[in-house]
């Protein structure tokens, strides 16, 4: 897939694939790629400026946790995120269903389909 298709979708992705609890910046690339079945693949230089944005922005918070001697940033949805998260996925079914009826157009009514 396009790197560009992503765009304007990132923020979306992020949130929702933070919506189950919170995750360090690598499992947060891998679980979009796991949920996406392998379609979409984010790169460290994307993830990491749009993740100090959306807490700039109040939509995350992040703890420094341990694991062994590693230790890493871990990102979770705040409630201002949870909020935006769900106008995300409203605006992306309005969108997909927009386009959906120009690609795929129902027959109008009373023709045989």
């Amino acid at each position: 897939m396009r790197a560009d298709a992503v765009r304007g979708h990132l923020d979306g992705l992020l949130l929702a694939v933070l919506e189950p609890g919170p995750l360090h910046g690598y499992a947060i690339i891998a679980a979009v790629q796991q949920r996406s079945g392998g379609a979409l693949e984010l790169r460290t230089g994307t993830i990491y400026p749009a993740l100090n944005r959306l807490e700039r922005l109040g939509l995350l918070s992040s703890s420094w946790q341990s694991s062994g001697e590693r230790r890493r940033r871990c990102y979770e949805l705040t409630d201002a995120g949870r909020q935006t998260l769900a106008g995300e996925r409203s605006a992306w079914n309005e969108f997909t269903a927009a386009i959906g009826s120009v690609l795929n157009p129902a027959a109008p009514p009373g023709l045989p389909t």
